[in-house]
């Protein structure tokens, strides 16, 4: 008889701190700069990254002090995981919550952290940080290619 991964036995409720955080499969779709568009709530994806993201690791730099940092950082939890509609459909989290399996690359499947970036499902070498443009700028980095 083959034992379910514990992260397909275990309910998002029922895991502990550090199950939740190795969820994470460091895509850093989430630390992307997002417009909204005020009429139609309509999200919009650039290739423009929260200043904390290291784009070269995929991992924020200042992890546990983010918040103080990042005034609009958003802390993924178990209580609105279901209510972030921006994140997109590739998301560890995402994909746990409606009971779908973790991808084939990820690191929890494979032992191997580099994987995504090998696989192509990080932001990895498609990206830059938001010290490098201009707020008024921004717009022009609309992309079309987060999932």
């Amino acid at each position: 008889m083959k034992l379910q991964p514990w992260w397909e036995a275990t309910s998002l409720a029922d895991m502990t701190d550090s199950q939740w955080e190795s969820l994470c499969d460091g895509c850093a779709k989430c630390c992307l700069v997002k417009l909204e568009d005020y009429d139609s709530a309509e999200i919009y994806y650039t290739n423009v990254t929260c200043q904390l993201l290291d784009t070269e690791t995929c991992r924020c730099s200042d992890y546990a002090g983010r918040h103080k940092i990042v005034d609009d950082c958003i802390k993924l939890d178990r209580n609105n995981i279901n209510t972030l509609s921006w994140l997109p459909k590739s998301c560890s989290y995402r994909l746990i919550a409606d009971g779908k399996p973790l991808p084939d690359w990820h690191h929890l499947r494979t032992g191997d952290a580099e994987m995504i970036h090998a696989y192509g499902a990080s932001l990895r070498g498609r990206v830059v940080s938001e010290l490098e443009v201009k707020e008024d700028d921004i717009e022009d980095h609309i992309i079309k290619w987060i999932d």
